[in-house]
């Protein structure tokens, strides 16, 4: 997929973790994790301007989005520290979810091509692909970027709507 299908698959692979956030009432830290997701949803497609990396290589499997995970989490870890060990751990879990489900969210969209990936290479080489659509398709690429949006919007309306249910609202 192209950059607007990324964005909607990264937004889609969010929203549970986004109405979670919303339904206990951080909404900011929701609307910070979107935006992260959304801002690192091409971060495996990277490898197209490494030299020596093919692309859907290492960067499009599991391994990578633990990576990036944990590099999320440190992140968020110590942009919590100043708050305290609890918020920071907290926080550092929210960045490595936030990581881990952006990247799964592009490899998903990178399977629906007839490409695939190989999300658990070098470990198994397996190719896996729904062949769905080519990645360069403007219609599965704005098709999956408005899902995304409307999965976001849905995930938002009831995590407030949960949060209200239970007395976290504002």
């Amino acid at each position: 997929m192209h950059r607007p299908g990324h964005y909607g698959a990264s937004l889609i692979a969010y929203s549970p973790i986004g109405f979670l956030t919303v339904a206990i009432g951080a909404v900011e830290l929701a609307v910070a994790g979107a935006v992260a997701a959304v801002a690192a949803a091409m971060v495996p497609d990277w490898d197209l301007r490494v030299p020596f990396i093919t692309h859907r290589g290492p960067t499009h499997t599991v391994w990578f989005a633990l990576l990036v995970g944990v590099v999320f989490g440190i992140v968020a870890g110590v942009l919590g520290a100043s708050s305290g060990t609890g918020v920071a751990l907290v926080l550092g879990g929210f960045g490595f979810v936030v990581g881990v489900s952006t990247v799964i969210g592009h490899l998903v969209a990178d399977a629906l091509t007839p490409a695939g990936i190989r999300p658990l290479a070098p470990w198994r080489d397996r190719r896996y692909t729904f062949d769905i659509a080519k990645a360069s398709n403007p219609i599965a690429n704005y098709a999956l970027f408005g899902l995304g949006i409307g999965v976001a919007i849905v995930a938002l309306a009831l995590g407030t709507a949960v949060a209200d249910l239970i007395g976290m609202g504002a």
